[in-house]
């Protein structure tokens, strides 16, 4: 995991999960080899970026498989 600035050439999206109301989402992007996570509520600030495996294994863990 690492920080990075904000790309704009990122295509960034919202889980489908998110509500209308806004409140606390995050926003990714995905790049060859690296997945970007940013929080929607200030995409100015720095985002993290993960491996396609690390991201691979957080969403396996967070779903509980």
């Amino acid at each position: 995991m690492s920080t990075d600035e904000t790309s704009p050439e990122l295509a960034w999206f919202k889980s489908s999960y998110s509500g209308a109301e806004g409140g606390e989402c995050l926003e990714a992007a995905a790049k060859p080899g690296t997945v970007h996570v940013r929080d929607s509520k200030d995409p100015a600030r720095a985002q993290l970026t993960f491996r396609r495996s690390e991201w691979a294994a957080f969403v396996d863990f967070a779903v509980g498989r």
